[in-house]
C-alpha cells in the first residue's frame, strides 16, 4: 500500500492554471521540501493535502483513501501568525490536544510544558497572544500543531518570522522530532539552504503553473542525521549550490518567455 499519493492533480481558478498535472509519492516518515519561487503553486498543493482546497482534477490519497476534508491526521502550520487570541500561550498549545484520546490529562499537561520548552516560551505560558511578538506567536502555532500528534505535518514557511538563532534551533528540533516520532513532513519554502538542511528529498517547482522541475535526493548524499556542523561541509555546499542553480533556472526561463 502506498502512503501519500498525488495522482494527476491539477488546480485552476477560473482561467488561471495554478497546478499542472502533478504526480508524486511520499513515503511514510519522509521529510519532503517543496522548493520554488513565491507564487508558484507549492502552498496550494500543501493546502490540498490538508483538505483546505480541492483539486480541480486528480486525487490526493492517504493509504489509498482520497483526502477530501481536514482531519486530525494532518496538522498545519501556516506562514501567518495563527495563535488564538482568546487563549493564553499554554491554552493555545493545550487546544491542539483537545481531541487526543491516546494520552491522559496528566500527560497532556506534561506535553504542554514540553512543547513550550521546545519553542522557548516557558516563561510566557500565561501570556496572551496580543502581549507577545509576532515571531513568538508563530512559535505558539508550531507548538500547538506538534502537540496535536498528527502523523503528517504540513508546514508553510513556518520559520520565516523567527530570528536566525531561534530558526536554526527549531530546524534542528523539527528534524529530530520528525525522526524520533516517524512524522511525515511536507515543508514549503523558498529558502534553498533551509530545504537542503531539513529535507530527505527536495521537490523543485517551476514557476506557475506548478510542475516538478527536479527531485533531489538529499539523504542519499548527506545521510539522515543533521547537525549544525553539516552546514559547513563541502557536501552541503555542493547540494545547496545544485538547488540554487535549479531555482535560478526557473527565473531564467521566465525572463526568456
Amino acid at each position: 500500500m502506498t502512503y501519500l499519493t498525488f495522482q494527476n492533480v491539477t488546480k485552476s481558478y477560473g482561467d488561471t492554471k495554478v497546478v499542472m498535472p502533478f504526480n508524486l509519492n511520499v513515503a511514510q516518515g519522509e521529510f519532503v521540501a517543496f522548493l520554488g519561487p513565491s507564487g508558484c503553486g507549492k502552498t496550494t498543493l500543501m493546502r490540498m493535502v490538508g483538505g483546505l482546497e480541492k483539486p480541480s482534477s486528480g486525487t490526493i490519497s492517504l493509504r489509498d483513501e482520497p483526502l477530501t476534508r481536514p482531519d486530525r491526521r494532518r496538522g498545519m502550520v501556516f506562514q501567518s501568525y495563527s495563535a488564538f487570541p482568546w487563549l493564553t500561550v499554554a491554552g493555545n498549545v493545550a487546544y491542539g490536544m483537545r481531541y487526543r484520546t491516546d494520552i491522559s490529562a496528566t500527560e497532556k499537561r506534561a506535553q504542554v510544558s514540553h512543547f513550550l520548552s521546545l519553542v522557548g516560551l516557558t516563561d510566557f505560558a500565561d501570556s496572551w497572544p496580543n502581549r507577545i511578538s509576532g515571531g513568538m506567536r508563530q512559535r505558539v502555532a508550531i507548538a500547538r500543531t506538534l502537540a496535536a500528534g498528527s502523523e503528517i505535518l504540513l508546514m508553510d514557511e513556518p520559520f520565516g518570522a523567527l530570528d536566525a538563532q531561534r530558526r536554526e534551533y527549531l530546524q534542528l528540533e523539527l528534524r529530530r522530532l520528525q525522526q524520533d516520532e516517524g512524522k511525515t513532513v511536507i515543508f514549503v519554502t523558498h529558502d534553498v539552504e533551509e530545504a537542503a538542511f531539513l529535507a530527505d528529498r527536495v521537490i523543485v517547482f517551476t514557476r506557475r503553473p506548478a510542475c516538478i522541475l527536479a527531485e533531489v535526493d538529499i539523504s542519499s548524499k548527506l545521510g539522515r542525521d543533521r547537525s549544525l556542523d553539516l552546514r559547513e561541509s563541502s557536501e552541503f555546499f555542493a547540494l545547496r549550490n545544485e538547488l540554487l542553480h535549479l531555482v535560478r533556472s526557473t527565473a531564467s526561463v521566465e525572463e526568456n518567455t
